[in-house]
């Protein structure tokens, strides 16, 4: 019984964390409305693991632990892919911003500079 409050709990802080530290990044509202789905399939199945069992055996997986698996391989999976496509947006707009510095601080050739 103890362990479904702190399950709960932590289920609890990671959606207030996420929702208060990703409100300004370019996440969409999408991400938000399925990670917190999928917070609250959590806390379902801490409260009812007869019901996920339930469930599983409804879309064809043997037991409930392992529709959670699976939830949470898919998870990962995308939160992997989501984390690869931010670091490759901010690798392109650190490229950019140095281009700008480099064209900003170059000096015009020898020969504009005299003139001819």
């Amino acid at each position: 019984m103890l362990i479904q409050y702190l399950l709960i709990l932590a289920v609890v802080l990671i959606l207030v964390f996420f929702l208060r530290h990703h409100g300004t990044s370019r996440s969409g509202a999408t991400v938000k409305i399925g990670f917190a789905l999928f917070l609250v399939f959590g806390v379902f199945a801490v409260l009812a693991p007869t019901q996920v069992s339930r469930l599983a055996a409804l879309v064809g997986v043997g037991r409930g632990t392992d529709l959670v698996l699976y939830a949470i391989v898919v998870a990962f999976g995308f939160a992997t892919i989501n984390t690869y496509l931010r670091f490759k947006e901010m690798e392109l707009r650190y490229a950019r911003l140095a281009r700008a510095i480099a064209l900003r601080g170059a000096e015009p050739p020898a020969e504009a500079q005299d003139g001819k």
